[in-house]
């Protein structure tokens, strides 16, 4: 035996107390010293009697017997000796070797059997093997003790004859109830029946676990002494005898009454990642009732439906808890398969719950109110919580009383994965330095020469593939990934300065202006690069969500007085006017691709830029047209006057190598 299986057998063996009875005392005194270093107690005795009368001043938990005693045989012995104590760890020690003992042994299930000489290791083998099996029964009948403490505990019991009569109930049936024990046993479960429920709800209540003999499950309303309804989920067991014949009835039930008021207790159970149904239950035009209502009223009118709602719900299924989510909205969470056990069919147990609603009315301090209804359902296990409230969104757009929701978020479910691939390859992307700049050459019409290049932000994937930021900017702000992104092209942009000689264009959104960290950023830059700064420029993108002007502007003054420029983007088109030409003082206007590759046949673009030259050069301002993708658009825009091009006429987005 290895020294772990060792330590752990005699750390066992030292709580036990061994009684060893054998008639042969050849040895007697070494077996006695080696079991005291190993036992909490140990008593020896040489006869039957003596071991029996030993049982009954001092509990042991372990015999070693011999069979052939003086006056008992050692399997009776085993046998008086288990009415003690049915747990009695059992071994044998005797040299008798015929078949009989042996097939007694199996018959009585004796633990061990050891055949002098007494050999240790063999001893420590047995009993590491017996004691292995004493810890596991002793573990399950703990846990099958604290198992039945905390069903007490948690549940509503009790149980009846097989006429019905009561014949015990826990201390919770009593509190719910108010009734006390001595009030209920030897009465029916007519004492708590409210006088709502029908004759047929209990006519098949009572066909099922009488006439059928088998398990029933749904929900109760009752009430209890003083007159409070209250709602338990109830499962009725009939107890049958041999003869299959009922002997009685044990009800185990759980209070429902109680509303679940956080959303989280909801979307906590549904991350168990069970197959579930779930319906979501909005009362309609909720929104006029909360304008309408003081916020007490609305309240009340909120807990008293989600109170109520239970009454509404048909009775052949009932939901574990209703959660109550807030302006006006409810949800229903079963376990899928307890669900689809009762065979309903889920749209006519809807339809059944909204007439029940609507046929009810509410009232509130003395107000009535008539309610309706609009659900949704969804079952699975991923995105349940979303799918149910995109149904109940579509149901009340549409005024449909009845959604079933997988149906309508399916093209939700492929935008969302999709997106989460994005944000997954972005990150990927920052982690290993695959945001990357590439550089488009900007022309000076008058001699085609390089005079600037714009920075372009591309990520470059794990399989090479090198993306523009139309497939992954939008959705990296949604994932908190933009402004990394943008540090990330400041960098790239600054430190290619070092490597060329010509100007370098940088977009920036009001999003990145109004960011402190990226502000920050931006400076550090421009003061470790302060002797190229006059090769700067910002390129301010065109943005309707502007926060703060003032903010933008105050970043403008700071850059041009460190020799920066600024230039507009997206010039003529989207959210551009002259009065914000003005305030932003810019040295460059970049003209809107969209008027720029139509100038060849669209009038109305060509007069827009005409337009768009003419007031820059009265104000000194550089014009800069994008899309440039051909020579007749080149000579049109440089006829009408415009400074420079960018375009894949000149040449697209590349890397630079440094």
């Amino acid at each position: 035996m290895d020294t772990e299986k060792l330590e752990r057998t005699i750390s066992f063996s030292k709580t036990l107390n061994l009684l060893y009875v054998v008639k042969d005392k050849n040895n007697i005194n070494n077996n006695i010293n080696f079991f005291q270093n190993y036992f909490n107690k140990v008593a020896y005795v040489d006869k039957g009697i003596d071991a029996l009368n030993s049982f009954q001043e001092d509990m042991y938990s372990i015999v070693i017997t011999d069979i052939d005693l003086a006056d008992i045989n050692g399997f009776e012995l085993i046998k008086k000796l288990r009415e003690f104590n049915k747990r009695l760890i059992t071994i044998i020690y005797s040299e008798n070797e015929d078949r009989e003992s042996f097939f007694k042994t199996i018959e009585l299930k004796i633990d061990g059997y050891i055949m002098p000489p007494f050999e240790e290791n063999k001893f420590f083998e047995i009993l590491f093997k017996v004691i292995e099996i004493c810890k596991e029964k002793s573990e399950n009948k703990k846990l099958k003790h604290q198992y039945h403490e905390l069903l007490d505990k948690n549940s509503i019991i009790s149980k009846t004859n097989k006429d019905g009569v009561i014949t015990f109930v826990n201390d919770n049936f009593c509190k719910i109830s108010e009734y006390s024990k001595e009030e209920l046993i030897g009465k029916t479960h007519a004492i708590v029946r409210h006088p709502e429920t029908t004759d047929i709800f209990y006519k098949d209540l009572w066909n099922t676990i009488k006439n059928k003999k088998i398990e029933w499950s749904g929900v109760i309303k009752n009430l209890s002494k003083t007159g409070k309804t209250y709602y338990i989920k109830t499962t009725i067991k009939p107890i049958l005898d041999s003869n299959n014949e009922i002997v009685e009835y044990i009800s185990i039930r759980s209070n429902i009454s109680t509303i679940m008021s956080d959303k989280k207790h909801l979307i906590d159970k549904i991350e168990a990642k069970k197959l579930f149904l779930l319906i979501l239950i909005q009362i309609e035009d909720f929104d006029i009732l909360d304008k309408f209502y003081n916020l007490l009223t609305v309240d009340k009118l909120e807990k008293t439906f989600a109170f109520n709602m239970l009454s509404y719900l048909p009775n052949s299924y009932i939901f574990d808890n209703i959660y109550n989510i807030g302006n006006g909205r409810f949800a229903l969470l079963a376990d899928f398969f307890d669900y689809s056990s009762t065979d309903t069919n889920i749209k006519e147990y809807l339809e059944t719950f909204i007439k029940n609603i609507r046929k009810s009315i509410l009232v509130i301090d003395e107000i009535e109110y008539d309610l309706n209804i609009i659900v949704s359902y969804s079952f699975g296990k991923e995105h349940l919580y979303e799918d149910a409230k995109c149904g109940l969104d579509e149901a009340i757009n549409k005024k449909e009383m009845i959604k079933y929701a997988n149906d309508s978020s399916i093209k939700e479910h492929i935008e969302a994965k999709k997106n989460m691939e994005i944000i997954k390859m972005v990150k990927i992307a920052l982690d290993n330095y695959k945001i990357v700049s590439y550089f488009q050459p900007i022309i000076n019409n008058k001699t085609k020469k390089l005079e600037k290049y714009e920075s372009l932000v591309r990520l470059v994937d794990e399989s090479g593939n090198v993306l523009s930021p139309l497939s992954f900017l939008d959705i990296s702000k949604k994932g908190n990934y933009y402004n990394k992104i943008t540090h990330r092209v400041l960098e790239n942009s600054f430190k290619i300065l070092e490597h060329i000689s010509t100007k370098i264009s940088i977009n920036l959104s009001s999003l990145d202006i109004e960011k402190e960290s990226t502000q920050t950023k931006l400076f550090e830059l421009l003061d470790e690069y302060k002797d190229y700064a006059s090769r700067i420029v910002f390129e301010l993108l065109e943005d309707e969500h502007v926060k703060d002007f003032k903010v933008i502007k105050s970043f403008i003054k700071k850059v041009k007085a460190l020799g920066v420029q600024i230039a507009i983007d997206d010039f003529g088109a989207g959210y551009s006017n002259f009065e914000r030409l003005l305030e932003f003082e810019p040295d460059i206007l970049k003209i809107d691709g969209s008027l720029v590759k139509n100038i060849v046949n669209d009038t109305y673009s060509r007069n827009v830029v005409e337009t768009i030259v003419t007031f820059a050069k009265k104000q000194n301002i550089i014009t800069i047209a994008e899309y440039v993708e051909n020579e007749e658009i080149f000579n049109i825009l440089n006829d009408l006057g415009v400074d420079y091009s960018q375009g894949y006429y000149f040449g697209e987005p590349k890397h630079i190598s440094i």
